[in-house]
């Protein structure tokens, strides 16, 4: 042992020199590139193709939503397969089939099925890439918080290659850590979204909309979001009509025009015979929509007044739809 006492001693010299060199690896490993002009217009990137066209786009990151029970797990699960399944949703479209990771925080398992065994049932196309689902009711510790490192690199070792997008329904559950309206509570899940677009992966964060009618919590999440969209209730909104709302883009990065004008969607659900359900989406555009609306007060003898109230909207803009629908030889 005496004679091993030496080497011993060398190597608690060497320990220094040791720790240097790892010191200087992980300062060559976190230095930052800087590009040139011409640096980066030659860097070579893949075309950004959309997840579903138009508004999400590969590696970005998006947000929808809502007041609670306006319909947003409806929409967010009919998106999910839509993009696994390369098919439609509503006016969009999946440009190809990409794989979907769906990270659920409150649903119970037994709606969760049901729901998407009626999605199945009323799809058209069928699903040609990965559709995952993480949910509370299969897991012996519960969901991860996501806003702490352990709880996302927990969700980091279940992304394969095959995955495109992260759906996260919803923040409220999801990230339990800080509070929600401030600012800094919002950083850590910030820095992984966008490590998850530098990897490949879009994120669309469903999220619950506050007393004002805003998303709920700090304004501080929109600033890197490509999209956000808002489900707003119609003013002739009641509980009994069920999934039905407006879709308002608020945030749209490099969309114009027509790809983001208001329009209005309805779920409707059918069941047949034997008990199997069915469901159906029906859309229009906002303004046919309210329309259709002023239409029917007029039939019911209304005054231009009472249904610029009832709808919420100005006289002028009554009057406006009375003279189309009136052009159209739809009233006398």
């Amino acid at each position: 042992r005496a004679a091993q006492l030496p080497e011993f001693i060398d190597g608690l010299i060497d320990i220094p020199e040791k720790f240097r060199s790892i010191e200087e690896k992980t300062e060559n490993r976190t230095e930052l590139v800087v590009l040139t002009l011409e640096e980066l217009l030659k860097r070579e990137t893949p075309p950004r193709q959309n997840l579903l066209s138009p508004w999400l786009p590969s590696q970005g990151l998006c947000m929808i939503y809502a007041y609670r029970e306006t319909g947003k797990t409806w929409v967010a699960l009919s998106i999910a397969y839509a993009v696994a399944s390369g098919g439609r949703f509503l006016n969009w479209h999946a440009e190809k089939a990409a794989g979907v990771l769906y990270i659920d925080g409150e649903m119970p398992f037994v709606q969760l099925k049901e729901r998407l065994a009626t999605i199945v049932l009323s799809e058209e196309t069928e699903i040609q890439a990965p559709l995952e689902f993480i949910t509370p009711d299969v897991q012996e510790f519960g969901i991860p918080d996501l806003s702490t490192l352990a709880g996302q690199e927990r969700i980091d070792k279940l992304i394969t290659e095959e995955t495109k997008l992260i759906v996260m329904d919803n923040l409220s559950t999801l990230i339990r850590t800080g509070k929600e309206n401030e600012g800094e509570s919002w950083l850590p899940v910030q820095g992984w979204a966008l490590r998850l677009r530098r990897r490949g992966i879009s994120v669309l964060f469903i999220h619950h909309a506050g007393k004002g009618g805003q998303q709920r919590g700090t304004s501080r999440r929109e600033d890197v979001l490509d999209t956000v969209i808002a489900l707003r209730q119609p003013t002739d909104y009641t509980s009994d009509k069920g999934a039905y709302f407006e879709i308002h883009f608020e945030k749209s990065r490099g969309l114009y025009g027509d790809e983001v004008k208001p329009f209005e969607a309805r779920l409707e659900t059918h069941e047949d015979n034997h008990g199997i359900k069915t469901i159906k989406w029906i859309h229009k555009n906002l303004e046919d929509s309210t329309r259709e609306k002023v239409k029917r007060y007029l039939d019911d003898k209304w005054t231009q007044k009472d249904i610029a109230d009832e709808l919420g909207i100005k006289k002028s803009t009554v009057n406006y739809h009375v003279k189309k629908l009136r052009d159209a030889g739809l009233i006398d």
